[in-house]
């Protein structure tokens, strides 16, 4: 009877020590997957695709590196965006993916500029259905951290 006992209660707290031991791997799991470097830069990115999908062009372009703020100004920027692609291309909005999430190192946004020392390149595939019919507009696109925060950065070498 002892026996019996000592061995249920051996089973009981190896079950105990292994569930315990499958939690705390979820936990890191959980933790790796949605706090790493690569799914922050990912998110920045699709919080900008997603505020352009809803013509917010003054938000996203708050998402900006301040090195794309130089290149454009906010209002020239919401402006820009409206017109070119609410009005010449006749959509409301467009549907978008993000693909293809790569580390990168010593990335330049422009031949002249110094170098990013860690970006994340990724595909950004928007897709619009206008008056000239159903087209897609694909684009690498860069995140880079910027005082803690990830921000968003486009390409212009020649």
């Amino acid at each position: 009877m002892y026996r019996k006992k000592t061995l249920l209660l051996k089973r009981s707290l190896g079950v105990a020590v292994l569930f315990l031991a499958l939690i705390a791997l979820g936990i890191w799991m959980f933790q790796f997957t949605f706090f790493s470097p690569s799914h922050q830069a990912k998110s920045a990115v699709k919080e900008f695709y997603t505020l352009e999908q809803e013509g917010n062009f003054s938000e996203s372009w708050n998402l900006f590196h301040s090195s794309m703020k130089k290149k454009w100004t906010k209002g020239a920027y919401i402006q820009d965006r409206a017109h070119v692609f609410l009005n010449h291309f006749g959509v409301d909005t467009f549907t978008y993916s993000i693909e293809d999430v790569e580390k990168r190192k010593s990335w330049k946004m422009e031949n002249d500029r110094k170098a990013f020392p860690v970006v994340y390149e990724m595909t950004v595939i928007q897709t619009y259905k206008g008056k000239y019919g159903n087209f897609d507009l694909v684009q690498k696109v860069y995140a880079v951290r910027e005082k803690g925060e990830w921000k968003v950065v486009w390409d212009y070498k020649q």
